[in-house]
């Protein structure tokens, strides 16, 4: 039931918590058969664009002036680029380069998100290359020592990347070591469970759903709680000034 006026969602000036009840969907240029929930934009100071691809059966994305990230939250998606066909299911991933011709396409009903971003050049290194993935099959990395926070980085370490996407999962009662803050952007998709997000001065309950930017600068720290893990892709601009 909803509470008329009340919502866990805030935009503050260096970030932003936005909840499933105030979601508003919308098609793209060149989507079809398909809506987006768009979570994070230039329009709000974000030098990136995330949102949620919401697929009816056969239902496609428009093309993207940019490198694209898609992440399977639901059913399937296949990603046609370089005349080969990958097939990415849930949990698993696509990062396609910048200028490479593509299209993304689901044969089922099925949700993704999408990250999108203008790709900044290193002079002397290599642009990426099409990468497919599945998160389950990639290894975690305990944060800082710490084996009850579980790093899985879904793109290289490598500077050909000026981005980087993540999946973090923290056992209950796992935190962060410490408040951060650092120059870096963020988008984050809440996967499962929840917790406490500390964003600048405000603290925010999270949960599965949720979607919360941070701006460069932005003071964060997340604490897990419940009975379950709690699970998020979280995106950030890298190895770039």
């Amino acid at each position: 039931m909803q509470r008329l006026g009340h919502t866990r969602s805030s935009s503050r000036a260096d970030h932003a918590l936005w909840t499933p009840d105030t979601f508003i969907r919308a098609a793209l240029p060149g989507m079809k058969n398909a809506t987006a929930i768009i979570h994070a934009a230039p329009a709000m100071g974000a030098a990136f664009t995330e949102y949620t691809a919401e697929f009816e059966a056969g239902g496609r994305l428009g093309p993207a002036a940019s490198q694209r990230f898609v992440f399977a939250l639901e059913g399937e998606v296949i990603v046609v680029a370089g005349k080969k066909q990958h097939h990415v299911k849930k949990g698993g991933y696509a990062y396609i380069p910048p200028g490479e011709k593509h299209s993304v396409s689901a044969p089922v009903a099925s949700r993704a998100v999408v990250i999108e971003k203008p790709y900044q050049s290193l002079k002397g290194t290599p642009r990426p290359k099409l990468l497919i993935g599945d998160e389950s099959l990639v290894p975690g990395q305990p944060l800082m020592g710490d084996d009850a926070v579980q790093v899985r980085p879904l793109l290289p370490a490598d500077f050909a990347f000026d981005c980087a996407v993540n999946t973090m999962t923290f056992q209950p009662g796992a935190t962060l070591p410490m408040v951060e803050i650092h120059v870096m952007e963020h988008g984050l998709v809440m996967l499962e469970g929840g917790g406490i997000y500390r964003l600048g001065e405000c603290w925010y309950p999270a949960s599965a759903g949720d979607f919360i930017w941070m701006g460069p600068y932005c003071p964060q720290w997340f604490g897990a709680l419940g009975k379950v893990p709690a699970k998020y892709l979280i995106y950030k601009d890298w190895n770039r000034l």
